[in-house]
């Protein structure tokens, strides 16, 4: 098995890489850049010292016989050798038929003939001259020359009459040059295992996160969801770990509302089962009398249809959750469907004596959605309103149309629900501390139902309560807009026949009797 290449390693190794990537760049650059201004700055050294010796002998010198003769050249021999010794070059001075005539050091042997190639003399004599050489043969290693050449006035013209060459060892440069690459090597290394460490804690602390939900995304698909990362900044990591945090949050709501939906479901099957398993085994083996089996079997009949209940409510649900169910949009009647509702609970709300308000004026209200999916949501919210209403109080329902939705709210008196309880009634298998005494058959699904139901319509339900005077639950509708179109135009239509009928409202009686007629 290959071993995997972490995250760390991978930017570690890209950063130190471009860091020395980047070393080798600046390092060549530096190394270059420094022999060529030390070969510049050498020879504008030579040149300026080479033009001052020239121009001394110039002042100083005089021809005989075509032949260069220097005044005082014991003074002048020790001028230039101090002048030697203060930019450790080789001074020498050469006629034009290349012979030295004077030199700063033992330059030449004794064997050696002190003579330099008539070739560069001719090429120094008539304009500066520089070359990286061993001149001709006179050095054995290579050195760096200037040769300028010596004017000297004969008859009021300035002849070229021999040359000033100033030579310095090459290895000069190039040992400065390598102490330059030996400082910058030392301080590149240093550099470099600074940069590591640095960037090695860096990478560190910011890989540190992914590794940690790594692990927690382990612990999660282990059944583990309590493991949260933590956010120790503000920026994209630290949004992903606030994101993967929220996500756990999620995960462990969903993985805590399955447990408990398994529970409710498992509790949901098991009472009703119970039930009837106890009194159908009491009947056949004799220890339900035979007077009495009547009585137990419509009990066991109430238990089945409410077993069947759940059933059908769980499928329902299931379809939904699963994209599988297909609503069946129409225009219908919103108002019908309330008050056939109301008629269903009739005898319950005359037994109790409960008032119902709102509907005295009402008029028909057209929406849109599925109408039995939409019957069931009215039906919930009047079954939990007449189930939880105060004897002899009072269920108002409320219709809004507005331009873009219709509300309906249904409020009734009793003893609502607690604050903290209201963020959790539309939740699966809740049921209120009150709703289990009072609704012992109640499951707990009705107001999710309502809510899933509302929201595949695009609408949605909220509740408020006041504990001990009322609860109220408002839904809404959104409109289509091409509705909305149609209404408008329906409107401006509307407001012509009315414009009509005034004009013919002005016209005289007679006219309108004959018209008539």
């Amino acid at each position: 098995m290959a071993r995997q290449k972490t995250l760390f390693k991978k930017y570690l190794q890209i950063s130190m890489a471009i860091v020395l990537i980047s070393f080798l760049i600046l390092g060549v650059m530096l190394i270059f850049f420094v022999a060529r201004f030390s070969q510049e700055d050498k020879r504008e050294l030579l040149t300026e010292n080479a033009y001052s010796v020239s121009n001394m002998i110039s002042d100083n010198s005089h021809l005989v016989n075509n032949m260069l003769l220097i005044n005082n050249d014991t003074v002048f021999e020790t001028v230039v050798s101090t002048m030697s010794k203060s930019i450790n070059a080789n001074i020498f001075i050469v006629d034009r038929d290349g012979t030295v005539q004077l030199s700063s050091e033992n330059t030449f042997s004794e064997e050696q003939p002190k003579v330099i190639p008539k070739a560069i003399v001719n090429a120094a004599a008539s304009k500066e001259y520089f070359e990286t050489s061993t001149l001709g043969g006179v050095y054995t290693a290579s050195h760096y020359t200037v040769g300028v050449p010596i004017i000297v006035s004969v008859n009021g013209q300035n002849m070229s009459v021999g040359v000033v060459f100033v030579s310095s060892e090459a290895s000069s440069i190039s040992s400065f040059t390598n102490d330059i690459t030996k400082i910058f090597f030392f301080a590149a290394i240093a550099t470099f295992a600074i940069v590591f460490c640095l960037v090695g804690f860096y990478t560190y602390n910011m890989v540190r996160p992914l590794r940690q939900m790594a692990a927690a995304a382990r612990s999660f698909g282990a059944g583990d969801f309590s493991s949260r990362v933590p956010v120790t900044s503000n920026d994209e990591i630290g949004q992903l770990a606030v994101a993967f945090n929220n996500m756990a949050d999620s995960l462990a709501m969903s993985e805590g509302t399955r447990r408990s939906f398994i529970a409710n479901v498992s509790h949901e099957l098991k009472t009703p089962m119970t039930t009837i398993a106890g009194f159908i085994d009491g009947i056949l083996d004799g220890t339900i009398p035979p007077q009495r089996q009547s009585y137990y079997l419509n009990i066991v009949t109430v238990e089945i249809r409410r077993l069947s209940r759940l059933v059908q409510t769980m499928l329902a649900l299931s379809r939904i959750d699963s994209g599988e169910f297909k609503m069946n949009k129409q225009r219908f009647d919103l108002t019908g469907i309330i008050i056939s509702t109301l008629l269903t609970f009739e005898q319950k709300i005359e037994q109790r004596k409960i008032r119902v308000q709102g509907l005295e004026e009402a008029e028909s209200l057209f929406v849109d959605g599925d109408p039995d999916m939409l019957h069931q949501v009215i039906y919930n919210l009047v079954e939990n309103a007449v189930k939880f209403t105060d004897e002899g109080g009072y269920i108002r329902l409320t219709l809004t149309d507005l331009p873009d939705k219709t509300m309906l709210e249904i409020k009734n008196s009793g003893q609502g629900i607690a604050p903290e309880e209201i963020s959790h009634i539309f939740e699966r298998f809740y049921k209120t501390d009150k709703s289990r005494s009072q609704d012992k058959n109640g499951m707990g699904l009705g107001l999710y139902i309502v809510k899933t139901i509302l929201r595949l319509h695009g609408g949605d339900i909220a509740a408020s309560s006041v504990l001990g005077q009322y609860c109220a639950f408002t839904l809404w509708l959104p409109k289509e807009k091409d509705k909305l179109k149609e209404k408008a135009e329906k409107a401006e239509k509307n407001e012509k026949p009315e414009k009509h009928s005034r004009k013919e409202a002005k016209q005289p009686p007679e006219e309108k009797e004959n018209g008539h007629e």
